[in-house]
């Protein structure tokens, strides 16, 4: 059985934690755009070594703050994941408590 506490503390932590959700998504959006403008500027400053386009964007692929975006990117991921999962399993309390409520009423009704 889902408490009214345990509902109330579903709403209060999906309304404060739907911001943060928001940003989590924003910049894991952001990363995964930045990663492109990012390995565009590492393949135009690609050695003179590097003679063909593929070995321009080998090189690119293999510098390292293309890694470290790549890091970045997979936090950002895991963050908006776990937000993700923590609200809908708050929303599924919601369900829950809805469904127990209307359970609830139609036995008092059918006890009548």
């Amino acid at each position: 059985m889902i408490t009214e506490q345990q509902l109330e503390d579903a709403l209060t932590f999906m309304k404060k934690e739907a911001s943060e959700y928001a940003k989590s998504k924003a910049d894991r959006r952001y990363l995964e755009e930045f990663r492109k403008t990012l390995k565009a500027r590492l393949f135009m400053n690609a050695p003179e070594s590097c003679k063909t386009d593929k070995s321009k964007e080998s090189w690119a692929y293999a510098h390292d703050e293309y890694e470290a975006n790549l890091v970045g990117l997979q936090v950002a991921v895991e963050w908006e994941e776990k937000l993700k999962w923590q609200l809908e399993a708050a929303r599924i309390q919601c369900e829950i408590y809805r469904t127990q409520s209307a359970n609830n009423r139609y036995m008092d009704r059918a006890a009548q």
